[in-house]
């Protein structure tokens, strides 16, 4: 079979890192890369060595000085021109990550843009303001805080979005001034070394891949010259994460496990809302940090809902990334083999299964499963742990009060939606709901000017907006006297101020 373009680039970029500006062959051992659509070897990894992350961090190091001896403006035109780069590479990333984890190539191509738009936003941002002045303490000195980078950034990024977040991280990281050192996870690793090209303009060594597994993580983590981590995956890896980076005092972005709730009120248009639940449990195959994983409803709409949300899921298109379908794989075997246990849990516990539930006939190969659909309690297992598949458990309650009480009743607090035409509802929900973000009728949407991040063992940090630039960056307090002049406060004591006995 003819490969085309984006299947010769993978095999030639297979085994490499990106160091120094220039692809270099891995000395580390390699593993293979497997298509979720079709169980095919579609390229290989090498497991970057302490020897290799060292060299990288040296040219990270160098690299960074460089950049921040430019002037702010020179940054924000060269971030532009990155964004600008990124678009034009948009169908070979995407190709790339659709045949490395399985997603509609659709998603994989918008990945790419978004990440683009975070560049541009970060190109201005960035020079919008690099401190503040402050009215001073003392009469005539200058006293104000200076904002610079902190050095060399490791950005851990995972499977299921691994464009769009390591766009986030880099282009904040970037335009405050720092180096950027890139690890995928071992199930995407060629969908960011084809997108390197697009920071050709800037200095070799800013931006760099290292790929490999958990031992390459940890050497780039506790590099003593790398200076910030921002890491995506697990609680217990997200853990492991800063409690090593925690020894040097590294700040660390976390963003851990998610149990999003979703709740559909009386008010509601249900065929609406349906489709709105449809789209934000089942997009990307459910692995979506973000994802609807708690779906409460009303007890007035309850069975309507369920039959257009079943009818919704029954319609989908499950199929290879690269055709023309609406769900594609999940990532590996071993994630199918979790979802289908999660799955039979719940059944297990009582769950009533709407539809879906099982592998999708006439797709032998592939890591398929279809979207599922049951009906449950909330003390079933199923409702108190990160499902990150295509199920959408969805579970009746009577009232406000009861939904919200449900929402909060997780150990995680990334994200929530709430679809209802009731101002007042809508606003409950926004003060009440304990999570860092909240959709009220417009789920899984981010704005590059909005922070993203969670609350409890969600993580710790926030990407985009401001606070996504702070998360790159240290404050200076400066203090400037515009003469060497004596201080009263200096010594010797005046002796009326010493104690009335001394």
């Amino acid at each position: 079979m003819t490969m085309t373009p984006t299947q010769i680039q993978m095999s030639e970029r297979s085994g490499h890192h990106f160091v120094s500006g220039q692809y270099r062959p891995g000395a580390g051992p390699r593993r293979a890369v497997i298509d979720p659509a079709s169980e095919a070897v579609v390229a290989h990894y090498a497991e970057a060595n302490a020897e290799e992350v060292a060299i990288a961090v040296e040219s990270a190091a160098q690299a960074q000085r460089q950049w921040w001896a430019l002037s702010a403006l020179d940054r924000a035109n060269l971030l532009h021109e990155v964004a600008a780069r990124l678009e034009t590479l948009a169908a070979t990333v995407g190709e790339c990550l659709t045949r490395e984890m399985g997603k509609p190539y659709r998603e994989s191509h918008w990945e790419v843009g978004a990440s683009a738009s975070a560049f541009r936003h970060y190109a201005e941002l960035a020079r919008h303001e690099n401190g503040r002045v402050a009215g001073p303490a003392i009469a005539g000195q200058l006293h104000m805080t200076l904002k610079e980078p902190l050095g060399t950034v490791v950005s851990i990024v995972p499977f299921n979005y691994p464009v769009l977040l390591f766009g986030w991280q880099a282009a904040a990281a970037l335009a405050a001034g720092n180096a950027i050192i890139g690890k995928p996870s071992e199930l995407t690793p060629l969908t960011l070394l084809l997108l390197m090209p697009a920071f050709e303009g800037l200095p070799a060594g800013l931006v760099q891949v290292l790929t490999g597994g958990a031992e390459t993580g940890r050497l780039l983590i506790e590099d003593e010259h790398t200076h910030a981590v921002a890491f995506t995956g697990s609680v217990a890896a997200g853990q492991a994460v800063a409690q090593a980076a925690g020894k040097r005092f590294k700040p660390v972005l976390v963003e851990a496990s998610g149990n999003d709730p979703f709740i559909v009120m009386p008010s509601a248009p249900v065929e609406i809302a349906a489709r709105a639940a449809a789209y934000a449990a089942f997009l990307n195959c459910g692995q979506v940090c973000t994802s609807a994983e708690r779906i409460y409803v009303h007890e007035a709409i309850y069975d309507d809902f369920v039959a257009a949300l079943t009818r919704e899921a029954q319609a989908l298109r499950v199929g290879s990334g690269l055709g023309r379908v609406d769900v594609g794989p999940l990532a590996s075997a071993r994630e199918r083999d979790r979802v289908e246990h999660i799955v039979a849990r719940a059944v297990a516990q009582g769950a009533r299964l709407r539809c879906g539930g099982r592998r999708p006939p006439g797709l032998a190969a592939g890591w398929f499963y279809q979207p599922t659909v049951l009906e449950v309690r909330h003390e079933m297992d199923i409702m108190h742990g990160e499902c990150f598949g295509p199920l959408a458990p969805v579970c009746m309650v009577t009232n406000l009060d009861e939904a919200i009480a449900l929402a909060n009743d997780s150990e995680y607090g990334l994200g929530a939606n709430i679809f209802t035409r009731d101002l007042a509802e809508s606003m409950r929900a926004v003060r009440e709901i304990e999570s860092g973000i909240v959709w009220v009728n417009t789920p899984l949407n981010d704005n590059d000017c909005v922070p993203f991040g969670g609350r409890k063992l969600t993580g710790m940090g926030r990407e985009l907006g401001i606070e996504g630039l702070e998360q790159f960056r240290r404050s200076k307090m400066v203090m400037i006297a515009p003469e060497a002049e004596a201080d009263p406060e200096w010594f010797p004591y005046p002796d009326q101020d010493a104690f009335a006995q001394a």
